[in-house]
Order: structure tokens, then C-alpha cells, then sequence
């Protein structure tokens, strides 16, 4: 932007979304703090409060709509409370937001983290077709969290509640994430669906692990997608740019549905029919067997199979919440532990889209040590009026 104004190509420009990442971005930029600058990854999260016509949120920018109600400022937070130590258990979105605020509070911030890599699912995700720009999420705390003194970052360490309870720290954010679901548990199927151990079956776990073959010339592979978010269509993507026939299968009207409230729908939907990809609508998923995959409408429940060789399952995610629930059981050894709290937040609490998860870690930093305000708080509201002339 700065270079296409010094270089005169535009006069102005004007930003939306980038502002509402970062409210401070002009400023920022004259003063040569780059690295600084909360840049906006697209992601349209701001969009779907209007298209949702609830609150909207910024993947970025957790403080955005909080400004009022709870009195967030963009930059600045409040003082530390009485206690000075606190343990993050998860380096992804929620982990990292929540070291980076703390950090700032003045507390002396250990982040434990059980990879080598920084970001949780942001650092593997990042990587998918498409979705190079979530990779800021990590970028803009991982440099944040090198320039604070008072955090500490260990990786390769996958904790115990044993390890907790031996460290010492007065409180405990569990931010360990979630992973895909593999048995079709989502919105179609609340129970496990029928899955023959013979049929390959992926998630996009496996996936962006690389497990299947990086050359399926030849192969069908049924991507089912009741997660109705963008990732469907990704894996989509992918299987295809392998190779692969895909057959999109989604009990939804649409590719990727909810992307209809960040406005991309539209463009997922060309992308996947410029690659060939056959999209089935309004189908579900009732079987997986050895072989083929059974799908029934969704209106009259008439059920139709599909020959395939691969299944990539996209339904939903489970918390990864054993290590707080171990503590949770140890609660009676807390005290003696020196552990005043311990909470667990971001996907590890509910799965979600990551403006959740970085609204989570930014609101456990604001909120500890304070008193408990809840939620369900009015927003305040100026009422503006001209002066008498």
C-alpha cells in the first residue's frame, strides 16, 4: 500500500477490513513499525456478523466489537493482577493470543508447546490451497512473543497432569486444540455412521499430514463435507490436484454453505468446477463400505451408491481436552500445587472458526485476576446529535 502511493500509482487508499485488523495500520506504517502492523487475512469473519446478523468478530483484531462493551483497547491492556505466573499449554491461535496479552499485562508468561512449530492448526493449514494468508495469524504473535522478556517458549513438550501439577504456576490455560473427527459425527449423523475398516478413510488431519499418496491418477476419492466451512471444498481441492476423480458429497444446497456469509461461496463453487470436481448436492452420507461409498437424499431419502477407493471424511472436530480433564480430576492437589486456576479455552473448550479461538485467548488474558463480569453484557452506545448553530 505505501509503496503505491510513494510511487503515485494511487492518491489514497482506502481500507476496510485491513483497519479493522488493525486500527492503527497508517500509523504503524509512518512510523516504520511493520512488524507491528495486525495484518488482515481475508478471511471475511468481520462479514458474517452482517450476514449473520449477530456480532462479528475479527480473526485478527480480537478486541474488535469489545472496544464498547467491555472496554478493549486495540493496543493497550489492563494492569497485571495480584498473581505473576501463568503456564499456556498449546502454541495455536488461542495459546499464542493468550501468551502475547499476557505478556503485555506484565505476567511471566511459559508457553508449552507439544511440536516444533509454532500456530497449532494455523501452522498446518497454512499450507493448504488457498490459504497461505492464515499464516499471519502465527507470524504477527510469534514475533510479538520474541520480543517480550518475560516469556518463556518450550517446544517438544507434550505435558502430564503430573508435569502441571510439579511445575509450580499459579495459573493454567489449557489451549491444546482439536483434531477431525473420522466416524461422520457432524450435523447428518450424531451417532458414528457404519464405516468398513476396508475402505480408506481420511480426514483433513491425515491430509494435511500428507498420509494418502501425493499421486492418485486413476482413483475416485468421496470427499463428504457436513462441516459446510471452507475446508471441505479444500480437500476437495487437493484430492484433485493429486489426480484424483473427487465426488463432492454434502447433504448442504451449496458447496461450502456457510463460506455464503463470508461471501466466498461463489468463487469455491467455479474453483472446484474448473478442476472437475463432481459436486452432489443435497445428499448425505448413510454408509461408508469396502468399496463404495451410500448417499441418500436429503428430501426423499432414496439412497444411491458410489464406487470410490478413498473417502476424505470432512464432519467435525473433537476438543482435545484429556490433559484439563485430568487436572480437573486432581482438583484436591491444586492448592498444594500452587495452582490458583486452571481454564481451558480455544478449540481444546469448542471447536470453532479462529476468531473464536483468538477472541478465547485474548479474553482469558484481559480476564484474569479481574472480577468475573460474564458475558451477556449491553453494548454501550453513543447517540450523537448536531451542535445548536
Amino acid at each position: 500500500m505505501a509503496r503505491m502511493i510513494r510511487q503515485g500509482v494511487l492518491d489514497f487508499i482506502g481500507c476496510a477490513r485491513p483497519s479493522i485488523a488493525d486500527p492503527f495500520l497508517p500509523r504503524k506504517i509512518e512510523e516504520g513499525r511493520i512488524e507491528d502492523i495486525r495484518e488482515c487475512i481475508g478471511c471475511n469473519m468481520c462479514i458474517t456478523g452482517d450476514m449473520t446478523m449477530s456480532i462479528s468478530r475479527c480473526t485478527q483484531n480480537p478486541t474488535f466489537m469489545e472496544e464498547w462493551r467491555k472496554g478493549w483497547h486495540p493496543e493497550r491492556m489492563n494492569e497485571k493482577g495480584e498473581s505473576q505466573t501463568v503456564l499456556v499449554v498449546g502454541a495455536g491461535p488461542a495459546g499464542l493470543e493468550a501468551t502475547r496479552a499476557l505478556s503485555l499485562r506484565g505476567y511471566d508468561v511459559t508457553l508449552a508447546e507439544a511440536t516444533t512449530t509454532l500456530g497449532g492448526r494455523v501452522a498446518r493449514e497454512r499450507l493448504l490451497p488457498g490459504l497461505s494468508a492464515w499464516g499471519r495469524v502465527v507470524d504477527y504473535r510469534q514475533y510479538q512473543i520474541s520480543q517480550r522478556t518475560n516469556v518463556e517458549t518450550y517446544f517438544d513438550s507434550r505435558l502430564t497432569a503430573e508435569d502441571v501439577l510439579g511445575f509450580g504456576f499459579e495459573h493454567v490455560a489449557i489451549a491444546t486444540g482439536s483434531h477431525w473427527r473420522r466416524d461422520g459425527v457432524a450435523r447428518q449423523h450424531v451417532v458414528p455412521m457404519p464405516i468398513d475398516p476396508a475402505m480408506t478413510v481420511w480426514t483433513p488431519d491425515d491430509v494435511m499430514a500428507k498420509v494418502h499418496p501425493e499421486n492418485l491418477a486413476g482413483k475416485t476419492v468421496v470427499v463428504y463435507d457436513d462441516d459446510h466451512y471452507y475446508m471441505g471444498g479444500v480437500m476437495a481441492e487437493v484430492m484433485a490436484k493429486a489426480g484424483a476423480n473427487v465426488i463432492l458429497v454434502t447433504p448442504s444446497a451449496y458447496v461450502s454453505d456457510w463460506t455464503r456469509n463470508t461471501l466466498e461461496q461463489g468463487a469455491i463453487h467455479v474453483r472446484l468446477d474448473d478442476l472437475g470436481v463432481d459436486i452432489r448436492l443435497n445428499r448425505g452420507v448413510t454408509a461408508i463400505r469396502a468399496g463404495e461409498v451410500e448417499t441418500n437424499c436429503t428430501y426423499t431419502g432414496r439412497k444411491t451408491a458410489i464406487g470410490c477407493d478413498a473417502v476424505v471424511m470432512v464432519a467435525s472436530r473433537l476438543a482435545e481436552d484429556a490433559l484439563y480433564n485430568d487436572l480437573l480430576a486432581r482438583q484436591a492437589d491444586w492448592a498444594d500445587a500452587g495452582i490458583r486456576s486452571v481454564k481451558i479455552i480455544g478449540d481444546a473448550s469448542a471447536p470453532a472458526p479462529i476468531a473464536w479461538a483468538t477472541y478465547a485467548g485474548h479474553r482469558y488474558a484481559r480476564e484474569l485476576d479481574t472480577p468475573d463480569i460474564g458475558d451477556a453484557l449491553p453494548f454501550r452506545r453513543e447517540v450523537t446529535q448536531l451542535e445548536p448553530a
